[in-house]
């Protein structure tokens, strides 16, 4: 498991994760990014929403172009949702 400041939580897959109302989100990709700031449309997966908060130098033109691990260039997941 790898802690990313400011962003989220990379798992190595598969990964099942349990949520508060009892559903669980699979996924069998090798690296999963798990949200931390409960932004992402994708939740419990990390569509890199937290991003947009944050502002600084550089950034511009940067938004699409890298990706999170564990998310498709749209920026959803493809794991299973139950």
């Amino acid at each position: 498991m790898t802690v990313v400041r400011d962003g989220p939580v990379l798992v190595e897959g598969p990964v099942e994760i349990v949520q508060e109302d009892g559903t669980t989100a699979t996924s069998e990709r090798f690296v999963v990014a798990v949200c931390t700031c409960r932004r992402s449309r994708a939740y419990p997966w990390c569509d890199t929403s937290h991003r947009r908060r944050t502002k600084s130098s550089g950034s511009a033109g940067r938004e699409g172009g890298d990706r999170t691990p564990g998310t498709d260039s749209k920026g959803t997941h493809d794991g299973d949702h139950h």
